[in-house]
């Protein structure tokens, strides 16, 4: 007779220790049988053959792997669809419940809700926890129920409602041997997901840097010091808990509380307005911008070829590294859409693509916040101007003449807008349509 089992679907959550949904699925009646999907409806999406995210995703899976074995268990590592993998989970073992992880994303909603009704057909229950953020969905709302779109109301309302229950850590390391006792199973190579190895881009590391973070506030707007934790990747794939490192800034940096509470507020618009998952803007009446999109420009933004340093230095470091500074995120974003007047949208692409950090959420509440049609965001007659913002932020120009050292020859690029003239396009393109 088959021995009966509950699951544990690993998902953004790529960790044994302080795992909620894992926690609870360890202390339930079932030994757990752990498993992880490479959803081929997200990797036929890739483009590139060697994305670096991929061959993270993939090493974090072996280790994690290699952890499970010393527990004498071993992940069930499936590459298809979710239906598709459950389908064949079903044949193979007696399942009693599934256990995963909460994602707050359009297209992870729509698959949770496909799993949930295809495993209610064969009496099972798909039981979801918060592990991602540290307040979710409608936790943080407004007095009369209604989900904030300003951030700093949002982030009052949240540090009040704080406490010990919200940022304690769930102990899942301590129920391991709880898992389902089997052998090894292989797990897929990179070829066989049909994916190569990427050996040019760094992933940062998973040490969290305690002098970065207790000198974030003076540190973090100067993309020449390394004043940023880059733990951006391992909050993503959940190879690090949001609890834990609340707990360490709590005790050591305000500022960087306040990035973990923009990225739960990006995760509660996104869930809260689902009609930006389908490519809208969050204020709908920017929809009506008449965007240049012009596609030579772009190129020149993609390549960091602008004739404008402080944003081709952010271009080039994030073809190069898979990253770029969270200041100088901000200034390339407005330049492409106020000065070039390209569509959010097609910024947002590009870093979907390159960045090892992509996360929906925070990618298009940036985005859109530069824009100006996002919540929250910069007002539309605000553009950066970027001999400005590198006198303020790199006036030495150590950031730029690292990532251009051709920057004083005849090789590198005329400016292809002019500041002043393309902020007044900017506003008047703007305005145009914002009085329809």
């Amino acid at each position: 007779m088959q021995h009966t089992v509950s699951i544990f679907w690993f998902r953004r959550d790529l960790r044994l220790d302080d795992n909620a949904a894992l926690y609870h699925a360890l202390k339930s009646n079932n030994n757990v049988l752990p498993i992880f999907i490479f959803d081929t409806n997200i990797l036929d999406k890739l483009d590139q053959k060697n994305d670096a995210r991929v061959s993270f995703l993939h090493h974090t899976i072996c280790s994690l792997q290699d952890k499970l074995v010393k527990e004498n268990t071993s992940l069930i590592v499936l590459n298809t669809t979710p239906v598709e993998a459950f389908r064949l989970l079903l044949k193979n073992y007696k399942v009693d419940k599934v256990y995963t992880n909460k994602d707050y994303e359009g297209y992870a909603i729509n698959r949770d809700n496909e799993i949930k009704a295809y495993l209610q057909q064969h009496g099972i229950e798909l039981i979801c926890f918060k592990d991602h953020v540290i307040f979710e969905e409608k936790e943080v709302v407004k007095d009369d129920g209604l989900p904030y779109t300003i951030f700093t109301p949002y982030s009052r309302k949240w540090k009040a409602k704080l406490d010990d229950f919200y940022s304690k850590s769930y102990p899942s390391e301590k129920y391991l041997d709880n898992f389902y006792k089997h052998d090894a199973k292989p797990i897929p190579t990179l070829n066989e997901l049909g994916f190569e190895q990427n050996t040019d881009i760094e992933i940062p590391n998973l040490t969290v840097n305690e002098l970065i973070i207790s000198k974030y506030t003076q540190q973090r707007d100067f993309p020449a010091i390394n004043g940023t934790s880059k733990l951006g990747i391992h909050l993503r794939f959940g190879t690090i808990s949001v609890r834990k490192l609340l707990q360490l800034a709590l005790t050591l940096n305000e500022t960087f509380v306040n990035e973990l509470i923009w990225r739960d507020f990006y995760h509660a618009i996104t869930f809260n307005f689902p009609h930006i998952n389908d490519g809208k803007s969050f204020r709908k009446e920017y929809d009506l911008i008449a965007w240049r999109n012009n596609e030579v420009e772009f190129d020149a933004w993609c390549n960091g070829k602008t004739g404008y340093p402080i944003v081709d230095a952010g271009m080039r470091e994030l073809n190069a590294t898979g990253f770029m500074h969270n200041r100088v995120r901000m200034i390339v974003a407005s330049f492409l859409c106020k000065h070039l007047l390209i569509d959010w949208r097609w910024g947002e692409a590009y870093f979907a693509k390159k960045l090892l950090d992509f996360d929906f959420a925070a990618n298009n509440g940036g985005w859109q916040w530069a824009a100006g049609s996002g919540c929250d965001a910069a007002p539309y007659f605000r553009v950066f101007n970027p001999t400005l913002q590198t006198q303020k932020f790199d006036k030495e120009l150590k950031y730029i003449k690292k990532w251009i050292p051709e920057l004083n020859s005849f090789s590198y690029p005329k400016p292809i807008v002019v500041h002043e003239e393309a902020r007044k396009r900017c506003l008047l393109t703007y305005a145009m349509a914002l009085k329809k």
